[in-house]
């Protein structure tokens, strides 16, 4: 499978994209992996034409997740709206018209409902996300409506480290940041891992200093 940097990916991207009307670009990864930098360099890369739209906002609430039991375990599959976000990738892909999609609050962990526009004239749109290859309990709905998905990858040990950080920045104790990080982020990290067989290509953001 190709390996790209992130400025390769940006050029790719951008070939892909010459005489269509609209482009569904995947970003999948694991947890701290540095998917939302890579959408955002690629945004900023392809502007005005390019737009990002990220999974998180489609998690369910916090009253929702301790209902249902899974509050330990947020960012598991079972723990998004997967229905709305299949929802919203087909009115983006489809509809042609204005789509709002939910964003995402980290500094309370819950959605934002409406927090994102996504118009007609941004040809490009960046879907970032986890699980956009998982292939269990639905979520297999989601890679048909992407034309092109990217996996990105970097250092496990520098991805823990940054997953550490964001979550003692967001609040938690060291000792917490890195239970959590240890427990249900590296499930996820697992099965995400799992599904790279399943991208167009890979993205090595550690390749781009020595290129």
């Amino acid at each position: 499978m190709t390996t790209l940097t992130a400025a390769e990916f940006a050029r790719h991207v951008a070939g892909l994209a010459v005489g269509r009307p609209r482009l569904m670009v995947g970003i999948a990864g694991a947890p701290g992996v540095g998917k939302s930098t890579l959408a955002a360099s690629t945004e900023a890369a392809l502007a005005p034409d390019a737009v990002v739209l990220p999974m998180d906002g489609f998690h369910l609430p916090q009253a929702q997740l301790v209902a249902l039991g899974r509050r330990d375990r947020m960012g598991a599959p079972d723990t998004f709206d997967l229905d709305a976000f299949i929802a919203t990738l087909e009115d983006v892909r489809f509809s042609g018209g204005l789509t709002l999609a939910p964003g995402f609050n980290r500094g309370i962990e819950e959605p934002v409902p409406d927090a994102l526009a996504i118009p007609p004239e941004k040809r490009i749109v960046l879907v970032e996300g986890n699980y956009l290859l998982h292939d269990r309990d639905g979520w297999e709905r989601v890679a048909p409506l992407l034309d092109l998905v990217g996996f990105v990858e970097t250092d496990d040990e520098l991805r823990r480290e940054r997953l550490i950080a964001r979550h003692i920045a967001f609040g938690k104790t060291r000792d917490a940041a890195r239970a959590w990080v240890l427990g249900p982020d590296e499930a996820n990290a697992r099965l995400v891992a799992a599904t790279a067989p399943r991208a167009h290509l890979r993205v090595d953001l550690g390749l781009d200093a020595g290129r």
